[in-house]
């Protein structure tokens, strides 16, 4: 699969989230600022592995459709791998 420039700028949005807590740990940083960060990087993480498994299911039922097989199957993936990630 090809991951679009979408994606990959959100993970390096994630990548600074994640620095910039660990530079609050250093700094001391009170325990509630911390969690706070560390809360919005997961939703972030979250928001962007629904993005991807959403690009790849499109793509494979395109596919799929074009080769006349059936489709339920990747649905039913998709929702798996987005409940196993929780």
């Amino acid at each position: 699969m090809e991951y679009n420039k979408s994606s990959i700028h959100r993970l390096k949005r994630i990548e600074g989230q994640i620095k910039g807590v660990l530079r609050m740990m250093e700094q001391g940083k009170d325990c509630m600022e911390i969690v706070t960060q560390l809360s919005a990087a997961r939703n972030a993480i979250d928001r962007t592995m629904g993005v991807i498994v959403s690009a790849n299911l499109e793509q494979c039922v395109r596919e799929n459709v074009e080769k006349g097989e059936s489709t339920d199957h990747l649905v039913k993936e998709a929702v798996n791998l987005l409940i196993k990630s929780r």
